[in-house]
C-alpha cells in the first residue's frame, strides 16, 4: 500500500516537526476513515480530539495499522505512517478518553443550552446516524454553511459504508468532516429512516422536516 495515499497536503511551511512533542502514553485511540483507507492507532493529542482536528493542522500518530475502507484486505501495521492531516480524514471515531472527564452537572450545563436533533449525514462514501446537538436557531441544515470548526460531533452515532456498518472501536462520538458534508436529513435514530407523519392535517407554519423534503 502506497504512504503517499492521503491527497490533500498542507503548505511546506507547517509540519508535524513543528508541533510540541506530547508523550506517547498521552495518545487517545481512534479510527479514522478517509475515501478509501480506514486508519487505527493513537493520536499524540492532548484534551479534545475535535479540539485538535479543528486546528486543521497535521497531527502525529502511532501505532498504526490500516486496510481499504472495502475491508478487501486485512488491517496491516503501518510504520511508516507518522501523521496524518485532518483535511483527508471524512470521518473519525473518537475513543470514549477523548474528552476530559466532566462532573454531571457540567454535563448538565453543557447540554441545556443546545437542542438535540436526530440525522442522517451523508459524507460519502459514508452515512452516519446519530444525534448533534445545536445551539437554539441554528437548524440541522446549518451544517452544510461554512464554519470555523471543520469537524461535527455526532453523539450516539453508527456510521455505515453502502448497508455494512463501519468502525470496530467502542465510540463516545463519530467526527463527521463537514467539508465532505453533502446532504442532511432529520430522521429517527433507531431507523435511520425519516419520521413517519403523524395523520391528520397540519395546524400551520413550517417545521425543518417540512422544509428538508
Amino acid at each position: 500500500m502506497p504512504f503517499d495515499f492521503l491527497k490533500r497536503k498542507k503548505p511546506p511551511e507547517t509540519t508535524v516537526e513543528d508541533a510540541p512533542a506530547v508523550p506517547v502514553e498521552e495518545g487517545i485511540p481512534f479510527e479514522g476513515l478517509t475515501e478509501e483507507w480506514r486508519l487505527m492507532g493513537r493520536m499524540l493529542v492532548a484534551g479534545r480530539m475535535s479540539d485538535a482536528l479543528n486546528k486543521r493542522e497535521p497531527i502525529s500518530i502511532v501505532d498504526v495499522s490500516w486496510a481499504p475502507v472495502d475491508d478487501s484486505e486485512a488491517m496491516a501495521p503501518a510504520p511508516g505512517l507518522k501523521s496524518v492531516d485532518p483535511y483527508d480524514l471524512v470521518i473519525v471515531l473518537a475513543s470514549t478518553t477523548s474528552l476530559p472527564e466532566m462532573s454531571e452537572e457540567e454535563r448538565t450545563a453543557h447540554r441545556v443550552h443546545k437542542v438535540s436533533y436526530e440525522v442522517a449525514l451523508e459524507v460519502p462514501p459514508f452515512r452516519v446516524v446519530g444525534t448533534v446537538l445545536l445551539y437554539p436557531g441554528s437548524e440541522p441544515d446549518s451544517l452544510l454553511q461554512r464554519s470555523s470548526d471543520m469537524f461535527v460531533p455526532v453523539v450516539e452515532a453508527t456510521a455505515w459504508w453502502g448497508d455494512r456498518p463501519v468502525g470496530t472501536m467502542p465510540a463516545s462520538a463519530i467526527l463527521v468532516n463537514r467539508q465532505y458534508l453533502r446532504g442532511v436529513e432529520q430522521v429517527d435514530v433507531r431507523t435511520g429512516e425519516r419520521h413517519a407523519p403523524l395523520p391528520g392535517s397540519p395546524l400551520g407554519g413550517v417545521n425543518w422536516t417540512d422544509r428538508s423534503r
